[in-house]
């Protein structure tokens, strides 16, 4: 589902400068400096509306957030989101996640979210999803030894090419449920997930820990990226 065009948009962006990050290459390696108490820094991949970077930043202020997400029409509403709230320890990118590896150096990440990110379902588009492996030594690479992918998805057939492509580039699965909030609801939601969750249909997650590290910078993947089905 794609989000209608917005003819206010950079306007709207200039108003949220205080969490805009306009030249994300200038904080390589030192993204602590925005809060140099942060416990933790902490990435959303394709934060869309920013409904659940927003809420983790609420409830987690002690921790870093950064959310990336290449669609300034779905950025902007998270952007204001956190500007309203008066948010001091989250900020937004708009960069496509390809670029990922070049913004964020080696071993600087404690964790990375990738929530309901688009399926691709044709075979030939696989190298497009964003659990696919190219993209997963990037993230592997910004890691820490010991960091973490937390992945939730609603779509059955990528969660299972996940797992696969997780095992491959030797990241531990742990926590992984087939229906998450079967008993109740887990956590944070995205605002396509509340809709899901509605519904009745099961949210798949697991959670993918980095156990070894390559020395060597990935490359980059030979096709770009998009960005997630809704954007919450």
């Amino acid at each position: 589902m794609r989000m209608r065009k917005r003819h206010n948009v950079e306007p709207r962006m200039e108003r949220c400068q205080s969490v805009w990050i306009q030249n994300p290459e200038e904080l390589l390696g030192n993204w602590r400096s925005l809060m140099p108490q942060a416990q933790e820094l902490r990435v959303e991949v394709g934060c869309g509306k920013g409904k659940f970077t927003v809420e983790m930043a609420q409830r987690e202020p002690n921790v870093l957030f950064i959310a990336i997400e290449r669609v300034k029409d779905a950025l902007v509403i998270a952007m204001e989101a956190a500007v309203q709230k008066e948010l001091k320890n989250v900020f937004f990118v708009a960069m496509d996640v390809t670029k990922i590896h070049d913004f964020f150096a080696k071993d600087e990440v404690d964790l990375i979210y990738i929530n309901f990110c688009d399926p691709w379902p044709r075979t030939k588009n696989a190298k497009r999803r964003l659990t696919y492996r190219s993209f997963l030594e990037k993230y592997k690479y910004i890691l820490k030894c010991g960091g973490e992918i937390h992945f939730k998805t609603d779509n059955e057939k990528l969660f299972d090419f996940s797992l696969e492509e997780f095992q491959l580039c030797k990241l531990q699965i742990r926590n992984l449920t087939r229906n998450l909030h079967e008993q109740g609801v887990v956590g944070v939601m995205t605002g396509y997930e509340e809709r899901f969750y509605e519904l009745g249909a099961p949210i798949y997650r697991c959670e993918a820990v980095v156990l070894e590290k390559s020395s060597e910078k990935p490359k980059d993947p030979e096709i770009v990226s998009a960005t997630k089905v809704e954007g919450e």
